[in-house]
């Protein structure tokens, strides 16, 4: 194996735990997307938003950022990110941090949309709840996007591991060293 080649790999267990965890953090990110939501079972906006209910998505959601964006920072500090594979992984990981800050800000603004006073007006309500599903699906579909930022990232370490066991397919293995002869009752 030529030494570049061998640098530019990453280490097996490295790059299997960095896929577990990516998956982890994909999944809590889909399952996010999937149960926050705004609108009640009618599909409309609640005549009475919950500030606190919708807050929290908020504080979870920067929450979840936070973990990307330290993972992101941890993967760029380490010798892979200069790698192909980690050159590829960086982008990925990148993407994911700001499409998750972009959600957890979109959130943010749904939350202080229901401190905005209710008018009798009927287009002014109309406006703020339509603001209100606006941001809050932007949100949801900011951390979707986040989401699939870091299964592409997971693909990109799984191609990775794909290269590692064709590189060793292609390593001759040693042919085991015969024991040393050993005395087999003939002297001379």
């Amino acid at each position: 194996m030529k030494p570049d080649i061998q640098r530019d790999l990453m280490p097996l267990d490295d790059t299997v735990r960095l896929i577990g965890t990516l998956n982890a953090m994909k999944d809590k990110l889909l399952d996010a997307a999937h149960q926050w939501e705004l609108l009640d079972g009618s599909g409309n906006v609640p005549d009475a938003p919950s500030y606190t209910a919708l807050l929290q998505h908020a504080a979870d959601a920067q929450g979840l950022s936070r973990n990307i964006c330290r993972l992101t920072a941890d993967f760029a500090r380490s010798p892979h990110s200069t790698t192909r594979a980690g050159s590829a992984v960086l982008t990925r990981l990148a993407t994911a941090t700001t499409m998750s800050s972009h959600a957890a800000s979109r959130f943010t603004e749904t939350a202080e949309s229901t401190l905005s006073p209710r008018s009798s007006n009927p287009t002014v309500r109309h406006y703020i709840n339509n603001r209100m599903v606006m941001d809050h699906a932007s949100a949801r579909a900011f951390l979707r996007r986040a989401s699939e930022s870091l299964r592409d990232a997971a693909k990109e370490l799984d191609d990775h591991l794909g290269f590692h066991r064709f590189l060793s397919a292609l390593t001759p293995r040693e042919s085991p060293v015969p024991p040393p002869p050993g005395p087999n009752g003939r002297h001379r």
